[in-house]
C-alpha cells in the first residue's frame, strides 16, 4: 500500500517522522482524512489528537494547534506543542484541567476567561488521548 511520509514539528524540534498510510486531523474548518496522492493544501489545526494510521498500528498525538501542510506524498504538522501518549504526565495534565475550570469558573474581573477556555481544551485533549491509547 501507498504512505505518506509524515512530520510533526515544533518549537522544540521534530517530534515524529515516519511513514503512514493515512492522516486523519481536525482543521479549524473540520475533520481531514489524508491519504497517499491528497491534493496539496494548508490548513489551521484545532487543538485536538492526530491519529496517524500505520499498516500494523494507529498511532495518536495530541496536537496544541498549529498547522498542517499536504502535498501528495507528504504531510507536515508544525504544531505549537504535540505530545505522544508516553509523552503525556496524567497529574500534571489533570491539574492544568482542574485549574483551568478554576480560572474559567471565577467571578473575578482580572482573570483571562479565552487563556482559559484555552488551556481547558488543551489540558482535555491530553487526557482524551490517554483515554483512547
Amino acid at each position: 500500500m501507498n504512505t505518506l511520509t509524515v512530520s510533526v514539528v515544533t518549537p522544540d524540534g521534530p517530534v515524529l517522522e515516519d511513514s503512514f498510510e493515512m492522516v486523519s486531523c481536525k482543521a479549524e474548518s473540520g475533520e481531514l482524512g489524508i491519504m497517499p496522492g491528497h491534493i496539496p493544501l494548508v490548513a489551521p489545526l484545532a487543538i485536538s489528537a492526530v491519529r496517524l494510521k500505520g499498516s500494523k498500528s494507529t498511532e495518536m498525538i495530541a496536537v496544541s494547534g498549529g498547522f498542517v501542510e499536504v502535498r501528495p506524498d507528504k504531510v507536515t504538522i508544525l504544531a505549537q506543542s504535540a505530545e505522544t501518549p508516553t509523552d503525556i504526565d496524567v497529574d500534571r495534565a489533570r491539574k492544568a484541567k482542574e485549574r483551568a475550570e478554576r480560572r474559567k469558573n471565577s467571578k473575578q474581573d482580572d482573570v483571562d476567561l479565552v487563556r482559559a477556555e484555552l488551556a481547558l481544551k488543551r489540558a482535555l485533549n491530553r487526557l482524551d488521548l490517554l483515554e483512547k491509547s
